[in-house]
């Protein structure tokens, strides 16, 4: 494993994940990426399909829904696979990061796993517009937070892709780059999603 998994993985392990209990609402996992391309360690964004019934158009991590009998991290590498025809194995998940309850009624999980360099996604047409390969520079961008009448929590809105990220995808995103850039054990499930996100 190279320095800067090893260093990931570490500061993965050292973080105290929170788990929310799902009283009711869905549960579902997602898959941060990470890779080395050969230059400097990034991870993969993918822009959902136009003809997707849900979030349609938004920045999303390969993931969704958990089967039955499924936990997070075997539901992050089975959409994984179906998303962007990348197979992992269990192995290489480095650590989850807390759990994320959506306006939508889902709850879900963030798992980090590592794919070795030269391995390219293939976006599956169906559920994915593009990938987008965002470098562990361009993550560390600082968020902006603003506030909407529809809530008293604060909207996050990460720079990235040349368009912003908001949550859920924003949050996690920028747990994963406040644990594993800095390691600072930040919380994100105060952070609010627009109101577009909330169907």
């Amino acid at each position: 494993m190279s320095d800067w998994a090893e260093r990931l993985g570490e500061a993965l392990k050292r973080f105290p994940r929170v788990a929310i209990p799902a009283q009711g609402r869905r549960v579902a996992a997602v898959a941060l990426v990470v890779s080395d391309d050969g230059g400097e360690p990034g991870l993969w964004l993918t822009r959902r399909a136009s003809k997707l019934r849900a979030h349609a158009g938004q920045f999303a991590l390969p993931g969704g829904r958990l089967d039955d009998g499924e936990d997070a991290v075997g539901g992050a590498l089975r959409e994984l696979a179906e998303e962007l025809g990348i197979v992992a194995g269990r192995h290489e998940c480095l650590g989850l990061l807390d759990d994320y309850a959506t306006r939508s009624g889902y709850v879900i999980t963030p798992v980090v796993v590592r794919v070795a360099a030269g391995m390219d996604p293939v976006p599956n047409p169906d559920e994915v517009a593009r990938v987008h390969r965002i470098s562990f520079t361009e993550l560390d961008a600082e968020p902006r937070f603003v506030r909407i009448p529809e809530s008293d929590r604060p909207v996050i809105q990460l720079p990235l892709a040349g368009s912003l990220v908001h949550a859920p995808t924003g949050a996690v995103l920028f747990q994963f780059r406040e644990v594993a850039l800095h390691g600072r054990h930040t919380r994100v499930a105060h952070l609010e999603q627009p109101v577009f996100a909330w169907r």
